[in-house]
């Protein structure tokens, strides 16, 4: 007997992505300075060309850089892949470039039962913020 599958839906990004955030208790960009003080696992989602022109988070913050497509690998405690900071008990902080993919990454995180969400405005917030950086090397 085969499983019945639910109707595929096709409601756009825009839909997708109220409807991660709706799972999120998102945070702005000066809680997440003070929770990464705090412990919390500050974890940098974007492609390595984006942090090269655009800057990073300084490294006296120890930001995690885990690119989006081995997220949810590094971070399952269950996987052959993860980190040794992957724990139930870490609070994971999402940060993308302006905090759209950020919020999809949180929430596939959460489903996994992790405690993560993501920050509002991303890095681009984060820098206009003047929280610390690493500037981008510029030729």
């Amino acid at each position: 007997m085969s499983a019945v599958s639910a109707p595929v839906r096709h409601d756009g990004v825009d839909a997708l992505l109220a409807d991660a955030r709706s799972r999120l208790d998102r945070i702005d960009v000066e809680s997440a300075y003070r929770e990464t003080l705090d412990g919390a696992l500050l974890v940098d989602i974007r492609p390595v060309a984006q942090r090269a022109d655009e800057g990073e988070v300084s490294p006296a913050l120890r930001p995690l850089v885990i690119e989006r497509n081995v997220l949810e690998w590094r971070f399952d405690p269950r996987s052959e892949a993860c980190l040794p900071e992957a724990s139930y008990d870490a609070r994971i902080l999402v940060l993308c470039q302006e905090g759209y993919t950020s919020s999809l990454a949180a929430d596939a995180l959460r489903s996994l039962g992790l405690d993560a969400t993501d920050v509002v405005g991303g890095f681009k917030a984060w820098r206009e913020a003047h929280l610390p950086t690493a500037c981008p090397h510029r030729a």
